[in-house]
């Protein structure tokens, strides 16, 4: 039973080993979330079995669980690197024919040859729709559009797209040559009743699930999203030194129950030679 025992423990310490190295080839994975590794004992007796006189039966996997916290926020010199200051994400669309929609806390925006601004994947950055005012006028993730950056200004073709700016609150406004302006929409962020539920799908991108619940969609500044910080990443939110610490822990975890199952092993071969 000590050998099965500890082979258990060596399971759960490869494990604990391959969610801190995951961890730590990403520290320069832009918005990415480190993951832990959480553990149960297993323990098993008959009713009229005394548990006082029952060993335990090794550990084993609860789940790998990831943890959403706020990365560093590191400045950069584009207009088009948005950094979350929050818990929300941001809502990209896939391509055609499947149009997927994920969530991401990656930031890097770059605009394509026919001025989509898609993120690291090609994933199209969503837009709610806004009034005269600046107001979102729907929150449904149905009604939001792809962010596409403008050639001329509406009503004067001559007058071409100067610059485009991104707000606290997510507000994009596009400035043309002859000094007007066109709000083009507010930056669709989702926020999660349970965020440790979200599917990681690669790329710092995640999917709702069940256990997530669905997004709830709104524009930053609203509830617990947070605000927009353009011209600025997120760094992944792992602390090298605490990810070290851990790997030599789960190192010495794998090595005592390796020893023990080299210990149980003498031991039988002890008991055959005896017989």
């Amino acid at each position: 039973m000590s050998f099965y025992t500890s082979l258990s423990g060596l399971r759960g310490a490869q494990t604990d080993l391959s969610v801190i190295s995951n961890n730590l080839a990403n520290v320069g994975s832009t918005g990415f979330k480190r993951s832990k590794a959480q553990f149960g004992d297993l323990f098993s007796s008959a009713p009229t079995q005394s548990s006082k006189m029952t060993a335990g039966h090794g550990t084993r996997v609860n789940g790998v669980i990831q943890q959403f916290t706020q990365g560093t926020l590191e400045a950069t010199d584009k207009s088009l690197d948005l950094a979350i200051a929050g818990d929300g994400f941001f809502v990209v669309r896939g391509d055609p024919p499947r149009e997927d929609v994920t969530y991401t806390r990656n930031g890097s925006f770059t605009v394509q040859a026919d001025r989509r601004v898609v993120d690291s994947i090609g994933s199209t950055l969503q837009l709610l729709p806004v009034d005269a005012a600046g107001n979102v006028t729907s929150t449904a993730i149905a009604d939001a559009a792809d962010f596409i950056l403008p050639t001329n200004a509406p009503g004067n073709p001559s007058a071409t797209l100067a610059n485009v700016s991104v707000g606290i609150d997510g507000l994009v406004t596009a400035t043309y040559s002859d000094g007007s302006d066109e709000m083009l929409g507010k930056v669709a962020m989702a926020s999660f009743t349970a965020q440790e539920g979200l599917r990681p799908v690669g790329d710092a991108h995640w999917q709702s699930t069940g256990d997530s619940g669905p997004a709830a969609i709104n524009a930053p500044t609203n509830g617990p999203l947070g605000a927009i910080r353009a011209g600025a990443l997120e760094r992944a939110n792992v602390d090298v030194t605490e990810e070290l610490v851990g790997l030599i822990a789960a190192q010495r975890n794998f090595q005592a129950n390796a020893k023990a199952i080299e210990t149980a092993s003498t031991l039988t071969q002890t008991i055959v030679n005896i017989n």
